[in-house]
């Protein structure tokens, strides 16, 4: 598998396809804004006009994108849909953060064609994208997983089969659910710290030294005690993440009330300006 194309060009599609250059695979890349394939073009990628060209001749096709609004129309536009220019056989490969419901509905139309499907979304952020130690979710065929491996674990430290293709979606929604819930209640919390005369810093480190502080929870109170709130995983992206994990919740017939709740703050957030800013801001809610 040698010609990759990436579609979407954003903090971690860009990052990916890094990756996989330096790795010696020839790629194509497309992004809405074509300006944004330039740094990729310095290092040897070629730069498509369309989806549709940049899935011609591509052995796999990777997509990184926003919703499933935007996944919808890059993989099935009418007039340029990366799908009806791939060849049966070839890998389609949807990595965006999306509901399981549009995932299902994707792979089921690149079957028809004759086109092999991964929903394959991923853990971590910039800095993992950048390192190359993305954690890959993968739902779909075993065998097509085994022949997608190689290119995943260029961009990734690690891959794991979560079954059927929406499951690896749906594990992706549970991760970014329990990330969110855990800075949301980080943030309060450090909000009653202050507010009560407590040395933050120290009450911080004394919980990250227990076994209930988790990496991500550790690195969180950090952030909110610099007060950078430079976007990583915005609060605008993790809101769109929480209300595909509750749709898809109620789909089922199942309630989640802390992450409803949690919700509501991410949406109190947005309400206050904080929309772009990382998640972490959470804390300027309580400030």
């Amino acid at each position: 598998m040698k010609n990759i194309s990436i579609l979407g060009l954003g903090a971690m599609g860009s990052r990916m396809a890094a990756s996989l250059l330096r790795a010696g695979y020839a790629v194509t890349v497309w992004n809405r804004t074509a300006a944004k394939a330039a740094p990729l073009q310095a290092l040897g990628a070629k730069s498509a006009n369309s989806p549709r060209d940049a899935a011609t001749d591509a052995d796999m096709v990777i997509s990184m994108l926003r919703d499933d609004e935007a996944s919808r129309h890059v993989w099935l536009n009418a007039r340029d849909g990366a799908l009806s220019s791939m060849n049966a056989g070839t890998i389609a490969i949807e990595s965006s953060t999306l509901t399981p419901t549009w995932v299902k509905e994707l792979g089921l139309t690149a079957a028809q064609t004759g086109v092999d499907f991964l929903d394959a979304p991923v853990a971590g952020s910039r800095p993992q994208a950048e390192a190359a130690q993305l954690i890959y979710l993968v739902g779909g065929d075993p065998q097509v997983l085994r022949r997608a491996e190689p290119v995943f674990k260029t961009m990734g430290g690690a891959v794991h089969h979560a079954g059927e293709i929406g499951n690896g979606a749906a594990v992706k929604l549970m991760i970014n659910a329990l990330f969110g819930i855990q800075v949301a209640a980080l943030a309060e919390l450090v909000g009653w710290a202050t507010r009560a005369g407590l040395d933050t810093t120290k009450a911080l480190e004394i919980m990250g030294n227990t076994p209930v502080a988790s990496p991500a929870a550790k690195l969180a109170g950090q952030g909110m005690l610099a007060r950078n709130f430079t976007p990583m995983f915005s609060i605008e992206l993790v809101e769109k993440d929480f209300a595909y994990a509750l749709d898809t919740a109620s789909a089922t017939g199942s309630s989640l009330p802390i992450t409803q709740r949690a919700h509501g703050l991410l949406r109190d957030a947005i309400s206050h300006g904080l929309a772009e800013n990382n998640l972490t801001a959470l804390a300027q809610l309580y400030s």
